[in-house]
């Protein structure tokens, strides 16, 4: 009875092994994510948002491996580098990039937990608080902020980066974080990697910053008209600004030629 308990599982698995082999190959990405932490409730909610963009397994980290050695796909291969855990992976003809961009749209956020690691930089910004004078104020000056009391109630002067990305949040970090109402950990699916067959590609970098890209397009064309007069180009936008410094150069030029020609003249 034994024998015939374990024979099915090893079917059982073998049958998976070929269902997400297949997928592998019918599909243009192939991208693994993280759900660590994220309630059943909310891992359903996503599912039932992919629907029709992406289809979910659920599979063991050494099920996975299997399947994509069945592939023999080469590039493919490289993504049992980033198998680290049971992990859940989506199948879709969605690029790899856009997929993923979906995937960060539908995370939520909630307070940081003692030993959870830091997907980011966490910085605290100078400001008001609601916190009162008292016990918060070493608390807050514990992690590196400098506080003031206003009015009774305690303002950040000075902000700080409290804990660095990859790092482990420490009992007095998460506790200040929860005082000030910060809520730095995203619950979701956490793109890994994937794999473009369009491409034939692997892409480890795909968590896709939203809010940073926008920021950095803002700066740049910010940037952009002072380093297009610097190099001279001419746009509809430098022209006026070339033809008006041109009109100023050339009053200037004026003003010494006639007051030259005024001192040879007396």
């Amino acid at each position: 009875m034994t024998g015939e308990k374990i024979s099915t599982v090893s079917e059982a698995k073998k049958r998976m092994v070929r269902e997400l082999a297949l997928m592998m190959q019918r599909n243009r990405t192939v991208l693994l994510a993280s759900s660590k932490g994220l309630p059943g409730m909310q891992f359903h909610e996503i599912k039932k948002k992919l629907r029709g963009a992406a289809e979910l397994k659920v599979a063991k980290k050494s099920t996975i491996s299997k399947a994509i050695e069945a592939t023999e796909k080469g590039a493919l291969q490289n993504l049992k580098n980033y198998l680290r855990a049971d992990y859940v992976l989506l199948f879709s003809d969605i690029e790899p990039f856009e997929l993923s961009s979906m995937l960060v749209d539908f995370q939520s956020s909630r307070r940081a937990k003692t030993g959870d690691i830091a997907p980011e930089d966490i910085e605290v910004e100078p400001g008001p608080t609601e916190l009162v004078a008292g016990p918060a104020i070493s608390e807050l000056s514990g992690v590196g902020l400098k506080v003031k009391v206003a009015e009774g109630k305690l303002e950040i002067i000075r902000g700080a980066v409290v804990v660095r990305k990859g790092e482990a949040i420490k009992a007095n970090v998460a506790s200040v974080l929860g005082k000030l109402n910060v809520s730095p950990m995203k619950v979701g699916f956490i793109p890994i990697a994937a794999y473009d067959g369009k491409e034939d590609k692997i892409y480890s970098e795909i968590v896709i910053d939203k809010a940073g890209t926008l920021e950095i397009v803002k700066e740049m064309i910010r940037k952009a008209l002072g380093f297009a007069i610097a190099v001279k180009y001419p746009t509809e936008k430098t022209i006026k600004y070339f033809i008006t410094k041109a009109a100023a150069e050339e009053k200037a030029l004026s003003k010494i030629y006639n007051d030259q020609t005024a001192k040879e003249g007396a």
